[in-house]
């Protein structure tokens, strides 16, 4: 019998992948930090906050805006860069069950230590 061949898995990028994708750089999550407590801000703002050239930090800032994390207006000659949060609900949507499952595991051990008898009290 002749084995049929596997055609590749073909993966197109999902939002999600990216989104995943650009909160794995700390520079980036440092990024959104800022956005989220200082509020929107141009480039130059943000780039002083870094050790890096502004290339450097415009792939970031590219990255991020590919993400749907952040957006970008033209504001005369300069860029200012705002926090868009909602990609951040779809991980959390993701997290969910994960979280749920570590409750329930951290629960389960708080029960089985409160049955274990104090030194103390021997």
């Amino acid at each position: 019998m002749k084995a049929t061949p596997v055609p590749p898995v073909v993966r197109s990028v999902s939002g999600q992948d990216r989104v995943f994708a650009a909160l794995a750089n700390g520079t980036r999550r440092e990024v959104l930090r800022l956005l989220r407590e200082d509020g929107p801000q141009p480039v130059q703002q943000l780039a002083e906050r870094f050790a890096m050239r502004r290339p450097s930090l415009s792939e970031h800032l590219k990255v991020l805006r590919e993400a749907g994390l952040v957006s970008e207006e033209r504001a005369g000659r300069q860029r200012i860069y705002r926090l868009e949060a909602a990609p951040l609900g779809e991980v959390q949507d993701w997290l969910g069950p994960y979280e749920r499952f570590w409750r329930a595991k951290l629960a389960d051990l708080g029960e089985l230590l409160d049955r274990i008898p104090d030194e103390e009290a021997q």
